[in-house]
């Protein structure tokens, strides 16, 4: 991967990739890229930080995703923003590591075009997003070992909703009934502790995602043996 500036950790600009923060809610189709220029997007906002990254990384194929040393997928466009761990990239969708995970391979997937809520989806966006839920849950799942997981949508404000960019996060779930019932249900709901993602961590979780998303699709695609 091409060498990221320096920057230290506590220099860096927050990209609210999540939904979930602790306390209360704010109020506030497959393709071969054969450029690795980003995608013009004509429904974009400026100050949204789903939209900057939608601009920044152009699709590849998610069957065969290019390597962390691609400048597909390099985080210099980023800075200062902290980087950005791609997991798909569509023409129609992006899905990438959310910065502030509840837990090892938390994920967000959404529509490349900016769409504040659900019920501005496209059609054909739609189809995509439920397509590639049911991939990116099974390649999760895959690459983290962890059988369970949660798929969860906000729309609006009043509903948890930070970033005005309708997505979906993908969050995997540990065993956690052997805990106390409050510290599960503050987990289950995205309260309490998190920590931000670390570099090293982003980049070899996103690889390994990505390569079981590869897989994933590569099974869609040769269908049920007989």
């Amino acid at each position: 991967m091409s060498p990221k500036p320096s920057s230290p950790a506590s220099s860096r600009v927050p990209l609210p990739c999540s939904d979930f923060d602790p306390g209360q809610p704010s109020s506030s189709s497959s393709s071969n890229a054969s450029s690795s220029s980003p995608t013009n997007t004509t429904d974009t906002v400026p100050d949204c930080p789903f939209c900057h990254i939608a601009s920044t990384y152009p699709p590849y194929d998610p069957s065969n995703p290019p390597p962390s040393t691609s400048p597909l997928l390099s985080s210099e466009a980023t800075f200062p923003q902290p980087a950005t761990f791609m997991i798909l990239s569509t023409p129609l969708l992006i899905g990438f590591l959310d910065i502030m995970p509840l837990s090892q391979g938390h994920i967000l997937l959404c529509p490349r075009a900016h769409r504040p809520k659900l019920t501005d989806v496209r059609p054909a966006e739609a189809a995509e997003l439920g397509r590639y839920l049911r991939v990116l849950s099974a390649a999760v799942a895959k690459a983290t070992g962890v059988p369970d997981w949660n798929v969860v949508q906000n729309n609006g404000a009043a509903a948890a909703q930070v970033v005005p960019h309708m997505h979906f996060h993908v969050i995997p779930r540990p065993e956690l009934r052997d805990k106390k019932s409050e510290r599960f249900t503050s987990t289950m709901f995205g309260r309490g502790q998190r920590d931000e993602l670390d570099d090293d961590e982003g980049l070899e979780l996103a690889e390994k995602i990505r390569r079981a998303v590869a897989e994933v699709a590569r099974g869609d695609a040769e269908g049920p043996k007989l």
